[in-house]
């Protein structure tokens, strides 16, 4: 039975996991710590197996934040990870998770343009808080060895019921509109369900380096949308009228240029990079949407 600490009470990820672990696994047991205050400083870390790091600060508006506020991404993202598994080195803790993410290679292409990601594709962080990800990465390698194994994991959007950033803007889409842009865009998407067994099997396995899950399939951002409103018995339909707008306002470089690529561009994970030893995809898109919407 391997005993893993949750560090990021209150975290969407960290919550899925610790109900997914409750109701899938007979393996792993999990606590959770909150990491907001310094109480983690005092707690016994010698009784856990692994530490899950998740806490962090997420979806930043980049146009509203301060050099204070940006200040504190890289505190919360790098410092404190860092802090965290310096502290389950010493207490003899195996094994160290900590969630990064896609946003290390960059933003989406704009429409028309592919991105894949390989093994040789150099970090390019998109803005403080793909940097932030960045730097506690290299914090986190710098203290891996033999006997404390580090588990980096870069997942592309995220998304399952409760979950926030860009999947609940196109739920909401799904169930108001008529029509809806047909760009033939290719996304990495993961859902939550899918990482949590990711997670068990890297904790199981006693797993250490980068890893890159997704899943099995690519995403087009209409077809997911019309996906979400047939789970509602409703159906869209899907226009290529507005491409070439849209394409227009993607080549520009301010806030309307970013969100048009956010939600049309292309930005892949090379399958080859995503697989593993064993299934760890046990949802598939239908499903998984299926899940996510449901009351």
């Amino acid at each position: 039975m391997k005993r893993v600490m949750i560090a990021g009470a209150g975290s969407y990820i960290g919550t899925a996991f610790e109900n997914w672990i409750r109701d899938n696994s007979h393996s792993i047991v999990t606590d959770t710590q909150d990491m907001r205050s310094d109480s983690w400083r005092e707690r016994d870390f010698s009784q856990y197996d692994a530490v899950f790091h998740v806490a962090g600060i997420a979806h930043a508006d980049v146009g509203k934040v301060s050099e204070e506020q940006k200040a504190l991404y890289y505190k919360v993202n790098a410092d404190l990870a860092v802090e965290c598994a310096r502290k389950a080195k010493e207490e003899g803790v195996g094994q160290f998770l900590f969630m990064s993410s896609m946003i290390v290679y960059g933003d989406a292409a704009g429409i028309g343009r592919r991105y894949v990601i390989t093994e040789d594709t150099p970090l390019a962080p998109a803005g403080f808080y793909g940097d932030s990800k960045v730097k506690a990465e290299e914090g986190l390698r710098r203290l891996a060895d033999e006997s404390f194994k580090v588990v980096i994991l870069r997942p592309p959007m995220i998304y399952g019921k409760g979950c926030r950033g860009n999947y609940p803007l196109l739920a909401r889409m799904a169930v108001r509109l008529p029509l809806f842009p047909d760009v033939p865009n290719q996304r990495s998407m993961l859902y939550v369900g899918n990482l949590c067994k990711f997670v068990s099997l890297m904790i199981e396995n006693e797993e250490d380096g980068v890893f890159f899950p997704q899943n099995e399939e690519y995403v087009r951002t209409g077809a997911m949308v019309q996906r979400i409103a047939e789970s509602h018995g409703r159906q869209i339909r899907l226009t290529r009228l507005f491409n070439p707008v849209l394409a227009l306002l993607g080549r520009g470089k301010g806030r309307l240029g970013g969100l048009v690529n956010k939600a049309f561009g292309n930005m892949v994970y090379d399958t080859a990079l995503s697989r593993y030893r064993e299934n760890y995809c046990v949802y598939g898109l239908e499903e998984s949407i299926c899940l996510t919407e449901q009351e």
